[in-house]
């Protein structure tokens, strides 16, 4: 290994390492969300009555500049601007420093401004119960008279169950046709077709 590093200055050599030890973060960073090891985790823990809840964000939500992301991919651009700056356009040490960190810099900023875009087309995939009002579906389970049943209604292209009753008060049979008129709390308000 000291054969390796033999043709290299010390400053060469710093942004060498810099240059693995962030390109090594980021690439494992990366290989990490491609085979799905990279998601929110959320956990509760109850402490004699107090609840607590810890979240785990990754950087696709939680993305910030002391990240390990953020400072990994600092350090891959600062080593391996700084190197070719000082080894193949021979600036100065002080001259190399200098566009190292603002090359570091700027990688954080363009990162970050991804990660902020790509937040942006994450969906929750959630359906607001008020969403369902005017969609057509069929009834599930029997509405019996002045009861609640079950109904599957198509919203937003999405097939989802919910528990409903008449606005008559009047019985629905398994597999009618209905349309959701209102929404009274979590039930929908349904008539037939």
């Amino acid at each position: 290994m000291d054969t390796f590093f033999s043709h290299y200055s010390a400053v060469e050599t710093f942004f060498f390492i810099c240059a693995v030890v962030g390109g090594f973060f980021v690439l494992m960073k990366f290989a990490m969300m491609f085979m799905g090891f990279d998601h929110d985790i959320a956990h509760d823990f109850d402490s004699g009555g107090h609840g607590i809840e810890a979240h785990h964000t990754d950087s696709d939500t939680g993305f910030h500049v002391l990240s390990l992301h953020g400072i990994s991919s600092f350090l891959m651009m600062f080593g391996l601007v700084g190197l070719a700056m000082f080894r193949q356009s021979h600036f100065g040490a002080f001259l190399s420093l200098i566009g190292a960190v603002v090359a570091g810099c700027i990688s954080v900023w363009i990162i970050g401004k991804l990660f902020f875009m790509f937040n942006k087309l994450k969906s929750s995939g959630t359906i607001s119960i008020d969403s369902t009002v005017g969609a057509q579906g069929k009834v599930y389970m029997k509405i019996p008279e002045m009861g609640v049943g079950r109904v599957l209604i198509n919203a937003k292209n999405s097939l989802r169950e919910y528990d409903a009753s008449t606005n008559d008060g009047k019985g629905i049979d398994t597999g009618t046709a209905i349309r959701v008129i209102w929404v009274d709390g979590n039930v929908l308000v349904v008539e037939r077709v």
